[in-house]
């Protein structure tokens, strides 16, 4: 039964003010998201951002009602696919993403569903009785008697992720009591500003991306550089190279500057200049010894009175 007029203009409603409310939006997939773990989301999501359901049909409807006035969310239609859902949030989208990840469920195979990740059943005991040998038999998996249980041998996947489950496969984990899969919500897609873009984009370190701007300028100054076109990130490497061409060109001829006359005076007499260094570097080291010598003396003097005066 689909939902009545009044039911849909509600919700009509409520899209466009979270919409013009909040500035990002996480489109979310919720398959095998149950009502529990959905309440329990949305707690950990309290005052930080809200979570909006919807049929896919009326979401596009809603969304198309507002396109002329806020044409930039056109880019949200094509991802109103499948079971989807809206988390609204104002917040910092890595820590809103780390709260949405962070609620899943462990859950059992199921025959026929497709499986998000590899499933391996390890090596041991399974404490089952040597009748369903067989079973093990059928789909491929090593098996030896140990002390009246089927042990088996070495480990071994017996599903593959993305495919379905097969029927034994999915049999053969809740035999074993082994819940392969951990269901939650998974963003999909992230809308933020005016800009869609993927949620792996959260996972570059923010180092990384003032690295590729530094490494970016660097090969626009050495381009402008090679054409000598000036740009704003060549004008200082320009003037450098143009006050060492000034620099040199003065030490070629008589012509001289304030900046220059210092290293023309240490060309012209560079052992004045070696001599110097060390004479600075031994000034603070000969006042240390002088303070360290005051020390001892002061030292000696406590020490002959032992503290007390002549006539104590």
């Amino acid at each position: 039964m689909g939902a009545t007029r009044a039911v849909k203009e509600e919700y009509f409603v409520k899209l466009k003010e979270l919409l013009q409310k909040y500035p990002s939006i996480f489109l979310v997939n919720v398959d095998n998201v149950g009502s529990n773990q959905m309440h329990q989301i949305r707690v950990a999501l309290r005052g930080k951002g809200v979570v909006l359901m919807g049929k896919n049909t009326m979401v596009r409807r809603a969304l198309r009602t507002i396109l002329a006035e806020f044409p930039q969310f056109e880019k949200l239609l094509p991802h109103v696919k499948g079971n989807i859902g809206f988390v609204f949030t104002s917040d910092d989208l890595k820590e809103i993403r780390e709260i949405i990840l962070a609620n899943k469920v462990a859950a059992p195979a199921r025959a026929g569903a497709f499986a998000p990740a590899d499933v391996t059943v390890p090596a041991g005991n399974t404490g089952m009785e040597p009748g369903k040998t067989a079973f093990f038999q059928a789909l491929g998996i090593p098996t030896k008697i140990a002390r009246g249980t089927i042990e088996i041998v070495s480990d071994v996947k017996v599903v593959t992720g993305g495919t379905r489950v097969g029927t034994s496969e999915a049999t053969l984990l809740n035999m074993l009591n082994i819940s392969p899969f951990t269901y939650g919500m998974t963003v999909v897609q992230i809308f933020d500003a005016g800009n869609a873009f993927s949620p792996s984009v959260l996972d570059i370190d923010e180092k990384d991306l003032i690295d590729r701007f530094l490494s970016s300028i660097k090969t626009v100054a050495a381009i402008s550089l090679a054409l000598n076109y000036p740009t704003l990130v060549s004008v200082s490497h320009t003037l450098v190279n143009a006050y060492k061409n000034l620099l040199a060109l003065s030490l070629a001829t008589d012509y001289t500057f304030e900046g220059s006359e210092k290293v023309k005076e240490y060309l012209a007499n560079p052992d004045a200049f070696a001599a110097a260094a060390p004479a600075a570097e031994a000034a603070p080291a000969a006042e240390e010894k002088q303070e360290a010598a005051k020390e001892e003396e002061k030292e000696e003097e406590s020490d002959d009175d032992m503290g007390f005066g002549l006539f104590d």
